[in-house]
């Protein structure tokens, strides 16, 4: 384990997998205590092993944050764990693609609901906390990043992913706007946005939709979960006067 962020406790939503378990792992790596939150328990106590084996702190929060009180519950039940809370990473998400015209309602609710309603839930739960952290030791300085897509630029917003591109364009805008307000109060907010990745978000895509998806992709080679865990943990661990507010990260191939 590093010390780069020793004494610091970071708060990570969708640890279970993906690029949430690898960025809880990256996080602890550097020192960090972390907060664990998804909905599946046994991984998340799996994962809490994993981190408490190589030497780290970790605290599994079970829950679904589609609901908002859970959302707010999830910031509480870090702080009273470890009584602070310096990193909060809005990673958990959705993406159900598909065409407009024929797309269930549910999806679409399932995307906002996690894409958007979870991250500003979270957010106004953690803003208090985040602020008293970065007033004081270890660190003086906070951070909130969240995980977009290259979905949620303009040019990312393709036939097929309207609805998932809107709530990641929403929450660029989001992201741009909050960093705004807490610049001079030293709580920095990052934008992480991966293109291809090799997570579970695609199995939740419905067969005909990741088909033709796949076949789009081509022979391109898709990010790992962990060349996106190592750029949140490069922006969280930047000296407190150096914010890094915007990273796309795609694979060399994607076009």
């Amino acid at each position: 384990m590093a010390d780069e962020l020793k004494g610091a406790v970071a708060l990570v939503t969708g640890a279970s997998s993906g690029i949430g378990r690898a960025t809880a792992l990256r996080l602890a790596a550097s020192g960090a205590a972390v907060a664990l939150v998804a909905r599946r328990e046994d991984r998340l106590r799996d994962l809490c092993d994993e981190i408490t084996g190589l030497g780290g702190d970790a605290v599994a929060l079970p829950g679904d944050l589609a609901d908002p009180a859970r959302a707010a519950g999830a910031v509480q039940d870090a702080v009273a764990a470890y009584g602070r809370l310096d990193v909060l990473v809005n990673n958990a998400g959705v993406m159900l693609l598909g065409p407009v015209a024929d797309a269930p309602e549910e999806e679409w609710e399932r995307m906002l609901d996690l894409n958007l309603r979870a991250v500003l839930a979270t957010t106004r739960a953690a803003l208090p906390h985040l602020l008293a952290a970065a007033e004081s030791a270890p660190r003086r300085v906070a951070d909130v990043v969240n995980i977009g897509s290259v979905a949620g630029q303009g040019a990312g917003a393709r036939a097929g992913n309207g609805v998932y591109a809107l709530t990641k364009a929403g929450l660029a805008a989001f992201s741009e706007s909050l960093r705004q307000e807490l610049a001079g109060r030293r709580v920095r907010v990052a934008l992480v946005e991966p293109g291809a990745t090799v997570t579970e978000l695609a199995d939740h895509v419905r067969p005909e939709v990741l088909a033709e998806r796949r076949k789009a992709m081509g022979d391109v080679v898709r990010l790992s979960a962990d060349d996106v865990a190592d750029a949140v943990g490069y922006v969280v661990t930047r000296p407190r006067e150096v914010a890094l507010n915007r990273i796309v990260i795609r694979p060399t191939a994607q076009v």
